[in-house]
This record gives structure tokens, C-alpha cells and sequence, in this order.
């Protein structure tokens, strides 16, 4: 154990080690912030889909040689928003929707790469993930739309509540129900295209499902269940990536099982916690 932290403490010495960490940290932290509202509002799986979609967006960037970036970032949005309209109008359910758009924005992205590219390097990173290869205006652009999100959040804290509780009760009480609903969508897409740099497209879910699920096991108010949710979400990248570092193990899947086990400590509390009850 002593040696597996040294060699943790000399590989934070390096740059991009740094990087990709501090980068990590705020997006699991927009990550389990709003997947607080998407759990609730049972639009959990909205991260699934919307990583499909940017995947099938970044296989198309890098045919073209364009950032992908910049071609996944907007296309995302709109299909969020797509997916909110068509819950709404009541033709295409929500969990309808996002298994449709889910399954067919990976079909589309697997056909561009087999006749494009083939597995390209960029085609792996963007199905699994690469965060230590981040560039340093990757760095920038994730940080500021990470501080974005964030803002945005913590400003809006009371209306998304009230949306994602009763949007009945909120609409009475002046709340403006589809700019919220659409705000959301937007900070979910934005996160989404951020965390998949690290997370991958397979893998980007989770961070927006577990930490509000592990929240919700001990605490009962929102406020809190935000709170834990975002402890959660932070320290679960964190030691994912020591885990990672030390062990040479892929950074995504080594985040999402340090969440698992986490899920797992906080469930067993939960079931002691009703044996002690009775």
C-alpha cells in the first residue's frame, strides 16, 4: 500500500496527470449535480443517449478532419432537445425516445467509422475514453464550460428544483417549467460531450446515474441528496484514477467501479440502517 501511494504522489509531479485530474473533478461534479434532476425525472438514461449521439457526431468529425469538438457539442443539444419535445408531445415516450435515438446514433456512428477510418485511435478514445491525452485547449475549453454548468446550476438551484419535483406546483408559482426543462437539457448535453473525453461513450452514464442513486440510499432532501451526490461523484474519479494510475487499469472503468463500490458501501448502510429500525 505505501508503495502504491508513492508511485501515486510521483505521478501527480507530472503535467498532464494534473490536468486530467483537476478536469475530471469538475465534470464528475456537473455530472452528479445534474444527475440528481435526471434520476428523479426518470430521465437517467438521457446520458446514454446523448453519448451515442456525440459518438456518432466525433466519428463523423474525424472522417472530415474537423474538431470533434465542435461538430458533437451542437449536435448533441439539439437532439436533447429533440428528445424533451418528443417526450413532451406525448407521441414518443421519454424512455422510448432515448432507447430510439440511443440505438441509432451508435448504428450510425459504427457505419461512418467501418467506411471512413476503421478503428482508429480517435474512434477507441471516444468509445472508452482518453482522458490523459487531453490537450491543453482541451483543458481550457472543458474547464470553462465545466464553470459554465456549475454557475448556471447553483444560479437556477431553486427553479430546477422545483421543476424536477412538481412542475405542476412550479408553473402555479410562476416558474417558467420549459426554459428550466430546456436549461437542463442543455447543461446535460454539455456535460455529456465533456465527460466522454474521459469517460467514453459506453461509460459516460454512469457518472450522471450513480452518485444520485448512492446519495439516495442514506439521505431523504434534496438539498442533501445533492450535496452527498456531488461528494460522491468526486471522490469516486479521484480514487478511480489513483486506482487507474497505479494499476495501469483504464481510467473509466477504474471511476466506475470505485462508484460501484461506493454504491454497494451505501447500500448495505441503507438495508442495517431498516434492520435496525424493526
Amino acid at each position: 500500500m505505501a508503495d502504491m501511494i508513492s508511485e501515486f504522489r510521483f505521478m501527480l509531479g507530472f503535467e498532464f496527470i494534473q490536468r486530467a485530474i483537476f478536469v475530471g473533478i469538475m465534470v464528475s461534479l456537473c455530472a452528479s449535480l445534474l444527475g440528481v434532476s435526471l434520476v428523479l425525472k426518470r430521465y437517467a438514461m438521457i446520458g446514454t443517449s446523448l453519448s451515442h449521439v456525440g459518438f456518432a457526431a466525433m466519428t463523423i468529425a474525424i472522417a472530415f478532419g474537423v474538431s470533434p469538438l465542435a461538430i458533437s457539442l451542437p449536435i448533441v443539444i439539439i437532439i436533447a432537445f429533440l428528445i424533451l419535445r418528443a417526450n413532451e408531445s406525448g407521441k414518443i415516450k421519454g424512455d422510448s425516445a432515448v432507447a430510439l435515438v440511443s440505438a441509432a446514433s451508435f448504428a450510425i456512428g459504427v457505419l461512418v467509422t467501418s467506411e471512413t477510418v476503421g478503428l482508429s485511435l480517435h474512434v477507441c478514445s471516444a468509445m472508452f475514453g482518453s482522458i490523459l491525452a487531453m490537450t491543453q485547449s482541451d483543458v481550457y475549453i472543458s474547464i470553462g464550460l465545466s464553470v459554465v454548468v456549475l454557475a448556471l446550476f447553483v444560479f437556477f438551484y431553486k427553479q430546477l428544483f422545483a421543476v424536477t419535483y412538481d412542475e405542476t406546483f412550479a408553473r402555479a408559482t410562476g416558474t417558467k417549467v420549459e426554459f428550466f426543462k430546456s436549461l437542463l437539457a442543455i447543461l446535460t448535453a454539455v456535460t455529456v460531450v465533456l465527460g466522454m473525453r474521459m469517460m467514453g461513450a459506453l461509460l459516460i452514464s454512469s457518472l450522471i446515474i450513480l452518485p444520485p442513486l448512492t446519495a439516495m440510499r442514506l439521505c431523504k432532501s434534496f438539498l442533501w441528496v445533492v450535496i452527498v451526490s456531488a461528494a460522491v461523484g468526486v471522490t469516486s474519479f479521484f480514487f478511480g484514477m489513483a486506482v487507474s494510475i497505479v494499476r495501469d487499469w483504464p481510467p473509466g472503468a477504474s471511476v466506475v467501479a470505485v462508484n460501484l463500490a461506493i454504491f454497494t458501501i451505501f447500500y448495505l448502510i441503507e438495508i442495517g440502517r431498516k434492520l435496525v429500525r424493526k
